[in-house]
Formats: C-alpha cells, sequence, structure tokens
C-alpha cells in the first residue's frame, strides 16, 4: 500500500446473508469511507432508515433505488445544491418521512449563517418536493406549511404534464371535427 493510501474496506457485500440489521463492525468501517457514492446500499433495498451524519456527501450523491427508506439524517455534509440533491431524493427514496439536513449549505438555518426568510424558503421548497415528508429537521411539517409550499412551487409531474397534454390534443381535435361537420 502506497503512502497516503487508506486500508479501508471500498466494497462491502452483505448480500444473502438474511441480515435483520447490519452488522456494527460493518457500519464502523463503512462509516469511514461514505462521500459521494452511496450505491453499496443497492445490497439493502428494505433498509427504512438510514443516519449518515458527518461524513462528505454531496448534492450530487449518487444512490440506488430505495423503496422503503422512509428516515434520512445527512446532517453535517457537504450538501450545497439543494435542487439536485431533492431530485435524487425524490426519484430514489418515494416514501421519505423524516429528512434531516441541518449544518449543510443547502439548508441555511440561523446556526450556519441563514436568515429567517431563507430557512423558510427552505423548508417550502423541500416539502414541495417530497410529498410524505411529515418532519424536515426537527421540526413537524404544518398543514399550513404544506398548503404555503404548494402555492409557491406548484410543480407540475410529468404524468400530469402528459395527461393534460393528451386531454388538450383529444380536445383540440374533437373541436377541429366538431368544426369540420
Amino acid at each position: 500500500m502506497e503512502e497516503g493510501e487508506s486500508n479501508l474496506i471500498r466494497k462491502q457485500n452483505m448480500a444473502f446473508r438474511s441480515l435483520e440489521e447490519i452488522p456494527r463492525e460493518v457500519i464502523d468501517e463503512a462509516g469511514k469511507m461514505v462521500e459521494e457514492d452511496l450505491k453499496f446500499l443497492v445490497d439493502y433495498p428494505n433498509l427504512k432508515s438510514l443516519v449518515l451524519d458527518h461524513n462528505n456527501i454531496t448534492s450530487n450523491v449518487k444512490m440506488p433505488e430505495m423503496p422503503y427508506l422512509h428516515t434520512l439524517w445527512v446532517n453535517h455534509n457537504q450538501i450545497k445544491n439543494l435542487g439536485v440533491f431533492l431530485a435524487t431524493l425524490s426519484q430514489k427514496c418515494p416514501k421519505m418521512r423524516i429528512l434531516s439536513m441541518m449544518n449543510n449549505e443547502a439548508a441555511p438555518s440561523y446556526f450556519n449563517g441563514g436568515s429567517y426568510e431563507q430557512y423558510m424558503d427552505y423548508r417550502h421548497y423541500t416539502i414541495s418536493q417530497l410529498p410524505h415528508l411529515a418532519i424536515l429537521d426537527d421540526t413537524k411539517v404544518t398543514p399550513q406549511e404544506r398548503a404555503e409550499a404548494c402555492r409557491i412551487y406548484r410543480m407540475v409531474t410529468p404524468s400530469k404534464t402528459r395527461k393534460k397534454s393528451s386531454k388538450r390534443q383529444r380536445s383540440s381535435s374533437f373541436q377541429e371535427e366538431d368544426q369540420r361537420t
């Protein structure tokens, strides 16, 4: 091993071991190496909660589909672009209910130099992107907050866009047909 190289395990395959939880020694070793690539989690398709505090995770994190993940803590990481990070989460973790991103540049708050307006904008945008979110950081999402998030960031999903455009096309086709007769 060359000078400066780490002796950390870079890959850990635990498939087909009938595990109900990740062994402590794996967590201790894996926790030292987590950066941008979370694809190693592909071996844990039923994972429901994941704590990745104090790592080097960035906005461009790569992760597998995690259909059951509902709780994610990524406090004290290197997440700077909220839109990029949330786009990945909304696609890969559709059931996200609890998200904690404290002390990341993308999550402005009083504690990291953000203003109240920046903090509220961060909350509203995050809530608008994760429809099942119930708790953001350490605060419950209220119905009023969700309504405001929807009002400010009215996001059109691709499936709704297709349906609307196909309805418009059908509607205009019917109108053209009526005009011909």
